[in-house]
């Protein structure tokens, strides 16, 4: 039965063939369409197709490339071309055949065949490269061949999948011996930055990358919630619009959405969100399910009266407020409008206020595109709304955003314009044609910084003397506006969604404020300049000019490099051991660091929120480790002196040494790695070469041991002695290979070959890890040399754990 069956599928195929219009061209299409032709089957869909259609041609001659027009046989046989991508005999004889693929040009032939090569190339070595912490030469073998370059990029995608596992490929590359840090390169969280960098240097579409594009969009979710429910920063209205435009109509978005809001904010509102997506029941936890049952149905209120033009008693009285009416605040999305604006705003000699505005990126690698640009003059502020597409590529929107900054009779005043004019350039593809010229900016930051250092301890007005950068109440513009004019200004609408229409009332007016304030400090300044120490002319401030940034980072680097760093003294010097911190997740790097170097290192989760942090230090008295935003939250947690904020941009070897310098670290070479960098443990257990070899052997991971004399080797002096505690051979069970706190000794992590070399190993009875004297030693004693202290009666041992 199944003979016949086959037989008549085969004959219905056949007379298949014949109901083609053009087989030839329909042969192809099916066998494009073809995923098993693609998968390197012995007995694909492909090869039965191919070889049924050869046998079909037997009886129909006529079907043959000679009988096409020249220029349609030759793009018949550039098709069949590309389908041997993935060669296989099964079907390259067949298409060879049917297409005379041997006729064509020798030079394409061999173009496709270096293309096949250096296909089967990349793959083979890229994969080994990146596992090993060399993505950057991968990098090279797949440039400038946009189907390699795409193929990395979906690879590095798929071990973003939450299904991928590192086991996975160490079963597919058994001969590579990853080590912690190469294990640590290739996680979700590192894995996804290159891939968004990858996608950007190679102009690649997001579509090709799922994964990472949802975790991106995860960690925006849960930095949304910190910053409402933890730092409670942010309005309602603004959380609410950055969660739905980060959600969207993504599934697995709106699971991990309700599973957070349980956490932050309690079943209610996630019961309430799950209504508003309409998650199915199976998506939902079981106890929001309930709490949703007892929810009354939604309904809209529509008599909720407009939120009215002028702010409350509070806020007016609080924070500097629009001296502009309504009326002359005018939203620009026409042509006609746009010619008012620039009646008003373009001629010359006038006096602008400039500022922008866009969606909050939450950490994308892109320079954001522009929504809003907000123009104010003496009387009027233009916001030009740049999310009316139609409006926003009119040849004369663009003229006239050119028109402002190349006219240098314009005097445009901005506050850290650099950021703006990123973006601006990011938002008209004709900027990359033909390049903005700007000429005429005064950028209010520097006179701001000016300001700062000419008025150090007491400035005019009495308001209170912080650094700009600073982390403290009031920053940047804000900053500036409160000691100028004597309020700060609100930035509630700061993080708000900016692409959505329509704008509330209080993005409107927090947007026409940005700009608008910058005519009033400019004005306040100019009238008495000397006031501020700020010379007559305020576009003579020192980088006072928009265009001289690169010049100014230039000669604050130079300065920074010809000043000594400074040190805070705290206390008498103490020793590595005697120090006890916790890192933000944003620092593990350092974490890692300063366990080798011996100083008790606590590390955050990714998934921990900051409060963790504090809780840990005023429990265990450690000293909080951290960096950006968190630092003003954690250090009114816990006491004076017991949270220290660091640069996120220093290298975390630099990091390092700001801390132990801060602290002031005595440093020896017998601290250096006298904790284990992966669980923080401080005792270990010397197990000779003999014994280790003997356990491998009961193990099978060799039968074939042979002991002799270690080969010579600067790196087994067998002196190393850290300050660390040391276990006696009997903690270790000889039938488990377990030791008292639960850990397996890590026997696989150990190469036999190793044991020619090696006469001495260390392991951490916390985890398990296996140590041994190597050059990696010599090199941290190089790297903190600065900060080392080395005894006369302490030798620099040339081992390495």
């Amino acid at each position: 039965l199944l003979e016949l069956w086959a037989k008549r599928e085969l004959a219905q195929a056949r007379r298949g063939f014949s109901g083609l219009r053009e087989p030839l061209s329909g042969l192809l299409c099916i066998l494009e369409g073809c995923l098993e032709l693609q998968r390197a089957k012995a007995n694909s869909l492909g090869q039965c197709i191919l070889a049924e259609f050869q046998l079909w041609r037997q009886g129909h001659p006529q079907v043959c490339l000679q009988q096409e027009p020249a220029g349609r046989a030759r793009e018949l046989q550039l098709r069949a071309l590309g389908l041997l991508s993935d060669p296989q005999p099964s079907f390259i004889d067949p298409l060879l055949d049917v297409y005379h693929l041997h006729c064509l040009d020798r030079g394409l032939l061999l173009a496709h065949m270096r293309k096949l090569v250096l296909s089967y190339v990349s793959l083979q070595m890229c994969v080994p490269l990146i596992l090993q912490d060399k993505l950057q030469l991968a990098e090279s073998y797949v440039r400038g061949h946009r189907h390699l370059e795409e193929w990395l990029v979906k690879l590095l995608d798929s071990w973003c999948s939450p299904d991928f596992s590192v086991a996975q490929l160490e079963r597919q590359y058994p001969d590579l011996c990853l080590s912690q840090h190469q294990t640590q390169r290739i996680q979700p969280k590192m894995i996804s930055k290159q891939v968004f960098r990858l996608m950007q240097q190679f102009s690649l579409d997001s579509a090709l990358c799922p994964n990472s594009v949802t975790k991106r969009k995860l960690d925006s979710l849960k930095f949304l919630m910190y910053k409402k429910f933890i730092e409670k920063s942010m309005s309602e209205e603004n959380w609410s619009d950055h969660v739905q435009a980060t959600v969207g109509d993504n599934p697995e978005l709106q699971a991990r959405l309700l599973e957070l809001l349980v956490k932050y904010s309690g079943l209610k509102i996630a019961a309430q969100w799950s209504l508003h997506y309409g998650v199915p029941k199976e998506n939902v936890p079981p106890e929001v399910w309930e709490v949703q049952q007892s929810l009354p149905p939604a309904s809209e209120d529509a008599s909720l009266s407009p939120e009215p033009w002028d702010p409350p008693g509070t806020e007016r009285d609080r924070y500097y407020q629009l001296p502009v009416s309504k009326e002359n605040v005018h939203f620009v999305n026409t042509l006609e409008l746009l010619d008012l604006c620039r009646e008003v705003a373009l001629q010359p000699g006038s006096l602008v206020g400039v500022d922008m505005e866009w969606r909050a990126g939450f950490g994308c690698v892109a320079p954001q595109k522009v929504a809003l640009i907000q123009l104010a003059t003496p009387g009027h502020v233009f916001l030009l709304d740049l999310c009316a597409a139609d409006f926003s590529r009119h040849l004369s929107m663009v003229q006239a955003v050119r028109q402002l900054f190349a006219d240098p009779s314009i005097l445009k005043l901005g506050y850290s314009m650099s950021g703006d004019l990123s973006s601006l350039l990011a938002t008209w593809s004709e900027f990359a044609d033909e390049p903005l010229k700007v000429d005429g900016v005064l950028d209010l930051l520097p006179v701001h910084k000016q300001i700062q250092r000419s008025h150090r301890g007491s400035l005019a007005r009495g308001a209170q003397e912080v650094d700009v950068m600073e982390g403290a109440g009031e920053k940047g513009l804000s900053l500036l506006v409160k000691q100028v004019l004597g309020k700060p200004l609100n930035k509630t609408e700061q993080l708000s969604n900016w692409e959505r229409r329509p704008l509330r009332i209080s993005q409107l007016r927090y947007a026409a404020n940005d700009a608008y304030c910058l005519l009033d400090v400019y004005l306040a300044l100019s009238q008495d300049p000397a006031r501020y120490s700020l010379p007559a002319n305020l576009c003579c401030a020192p980088a006072g000019q928009a265009g001289n940034c690169k010049e100014a980072k230039k000669l604050k680097e130079k300065r920074k490099q010809a000043r000594p760093p400074r040190v805070m003294q705290l206390g008498p010097p103490m020793e590595p051991r005697q120090l006890r911190v916790v890192c933000d997740n944003m620092l593990q790097g350092l974490g890692r660091y300063l366990r080798c170097l011996g100083v008790d290192v606590l590390m955050l989760e990714n998934t921990d929120d900051h409060r963790v942090a504090a809780k840990l230090a005023r429990a265990e008295g450690r000293v909080i480790l951290t960096c950006g935003q968190p630092y003003q939250t954690l250090k009114s947690q816990v006491g004076e002196g017991r949270c220290l904020l660091l640069d996120c941009s220093e290298k975390a070897r630099d990091q390092a040494v700001r801390v132990l310098r801060h602290f002031r670290i005595r440093l020896t070479p017998d601290d250096i790695f006298s904790r284990c960098q992966a669980c923080n443990g401080d005792q270990y257990m010397k197990l000779p070469r003999e014994e280790m070899a003997r356990i491998l052997k009961e193990r099978g991971q060799s039968q074939h041991i042979t002991l002799s004399a270690p080969r010579p080797s600067k790196h087994c002096s067998i002196r190393y002695a850290p300050h660390c505690r040391w276990a006696p051979a009997s903690d270790l069970d000889p039938d488990t290979l377990t030791f008292p706190s639960g850990a397996q000794l890590q026997i696989h992590t150990v190469p036999v070959g190793l044991l020619s070399n090696v006469a001495l190993f260390f392991i951490c009875t916390t985890c398990g890890k296996v140590f041994w004297e190597g050059s990696h030693f010599d090199r941290v004693l190089t790297q903190f040399q600065e900060v080392l202290s080395i005894n006369e009666d302490s030798g620099t041992s040339s081992g390495s754990i």
